[in-house]
Order: structure tokens, then C-alpha cells, then sequence
């Protein structure tokens, strides 16, 4: 019976052009905390993280892993292993008019067995964590879950209190603007929320040094794609931050005015957005590609 119905539901997406994109990378590298991002390139509209399935800012079916009091119950939810929670997050999948769905793993594997238990068409497209953060940004992520136990499900905190209040510890709001010509230039704001799971080590919030960092990466893209960021210093001083932003600039362009937007653009949006006071926005040409 499970086999059939896994089969009636293959041809049920295959008949309504459903597509199936996946972001994998390994444990704690930021993947859930990209998501949106994902999502918001692609233009997908539902995505499955840790067990949930996720439509814009609310959970509409499933339960998280985060849940979990041991690691390997935690996997098992990750991967629909009961009957029951599978049923539910399929029944819920049924109900919606989607064409696009981003499933979140920490490899092919893993992502291709949740595509299959759901019933879900082949993956089209797997993407590598790599691709949308650096080795920086991975790395402060992994000492981030490592030491201090924090997890991201990307939704609101509000979300996250009202069934798991007792793994909820903040939210953070984090901006995007669209950076691959996507759907405009409209500004984003995703709420996340950060949770630390009884299976893993609790810590202190630590969390806006790499949000801001990654907000600054978006802005200087925002303004010229070609714009590569080498570097980015954070120096938390009384009266704001002082940043540093080391670029490799595209040759031939006329740098001044390049960099008097570079700065308006981070001033604007890092202030506007997170209410962080800024005393310094320093860009530095490290090199002309």
C-alpha cells in the first residue's frame, strides 16, 4: 500500500511539472540560515527542513528534529522514518498549489531518500552550500553550532514558541536584497529563529556578526555584481561599529563614485534594518580583477 501510494504520488508531480531543487552541506555549515535566500533565488515556494514543511513564514505540517532529545531520533525525523509523520507532511503537500520545493540535507543521499519518501520527482537541481556562502562564513557557522549548540529553522520566532517554546531561544531578523536579479529589486526581511535542541550543547547568542556580514556581502553585490569581497572586518566600538570592507574592484571602472555608493548602499541598509549604529563604513580596493 505504501508502495503504491508513493507511486500515485510520483506521477501526481510529475503531471503538474513539480520541481525539486535540494541545498546540501554538512552539519552546522548554515544551510537552514540560507534557506530564504534559496528559495527566494529559485522562486521556490514551499521547502522541507529537519522534518517541516515551510510555506513563506509559517509551518504548515511535520515535526522538527530539532524537537528530538537524541541525535539519532533526530535524523530519523529529518528523514520522515514514522509512518505517521510522513502521512501528514504528504497529506499537507497534496493541499498546496506549488511547482517549486527545496528540500534541505546534509548530503545527495539524504536529500534524494526524503524526495523518494515523500514521493516527490527526481531532484533537478542540488546545490552545494559552497555556492551560496564562504569558506568564512561555513566555518563561523560550525564554531557556532559546535561550541555553543545553536540551530536555525527559518521561520519566525512566533512560529517556533507556540510548539517549541522549550528549545526557543531567540529570533533574529536578517535582510536580503536581491542579488541575482530575481523578481526585481525588492527588499526582503526573513525572520529566523535560533533554537538550541536538547541534543545539543547550549550557549550564549552569538549570532549578529555573521548576519551582519552577510548583509554587507549582499549590499556590495546589490550594487555591482562584479564586486568581489575579500575580506570583512567588524570592530564593535562605543559609539557603533567601524567596518571594513576589502573588495576587489572590476578594472576600468571610476572607483570613487563606485565606493561613495558602496558605502551609501551598507549605511543605508545595515541601519535601516537591524538598528545597528554604524561609525565607520571604510571600503579598501585590495586588488583590480
Amino acid at each position: 500500500m505504501a508502495a503504491l501510494n508513493k507511486a500515485f504520488h510520483k506521477v501526481l508531480w510529475w503531471l503538474k511539472r513539480i520541481q525539486v531543487f535540494a541545498l546540501v552541506g554538512k552539519p552546522g555549515t548554515g544551510k537552514s540560515f540560507r534557506s530564504k535566500l534559496v528559495a527566494s533565488k529559485y522562486k521556490i515556494e514551499l521547502i522541507i527542513d529537519d522534518g517541516l514543511l515551510i510555506k513563506d513564514n509559517k509551518i504548515l505540517a511535520g515535526k522538527s528534529a530539532k524537537k528530538e532529545k537524541i541525535a539519532f531520533s533526530a535524523v530519523k525525523t529529518a528523514l520522515f522514518d514514522d509512518p505517521t509523520h510522513l502521512s501528514v507532511v504528504r497529506t499537507a503537500l497534496d493541499k498546496e498549489n506549488f511547482k517549486k520545493i527545496l528540500l534541505i540535507g546534509t548530503s545527495e543521499k539524504m536529500v534524494q531518500k526524503i524526495a523518494s519518501r515523500l514521493g516527490l520527482p527526481h531532484i533537478q537541481k542540488i546545490i552545494p552550500i559552497e555556492d551560496v556562502a564562504t569558506r568564512e562564513e561555513i566555518a563561523r557557522a560550525r564554531r557556532s553550532r559546535v561550541t555553543e549548540g545553536k540551530h536555525i529553522i527559518p521561520v519566525p520566532g512566533i512560529e517556533v514558541r507556540r510548539n517549541y517554546s522549550h528549545i526557543f531561544l531567540d529570533s533574529i531578523k536578517i535582510f536580503f536584497k536581491h542579488r541575482f536579479n530575481f523578481g526585481g529589486n525588492k527588499e526582503k526581511i526573513y525572520e529566523k529563529s535560533i533554537v538550541t535542541p536538547e541534543f545539543s550543547k547550549k550557549g550564549e547568542l552569538s549570532i549578529s556578526e555573521p548576519a551582519l556580514i552577510q548583509m554587507i556581502m549582499h549590499c556590495v553585490q546589490d550594487v555591482d555584481a562584479k564586486i568581489k569581497v575579500k575580506k570583512v572586518i567588524l570592530k564593535q566600538q562605543i559609539y557603533g561599529y567601524k567596518i571594513d570592507v576589502i573588495i576587489s574592484a572590476p578594472f576600468g571602472v571610476e572607483l570613487p563614485p563606485l565606493i561613495h555608493e558602496l558605502q551609501a548602499n551598507i549605511i543605508k541598509n545595515i541601519e535601516n534594518f537591524t538598528g545597528i549604529s554604524l561609525k565607520e563604513v571604510n571600503i579598501i580596493i585590495g586588488s583590480i580583477s
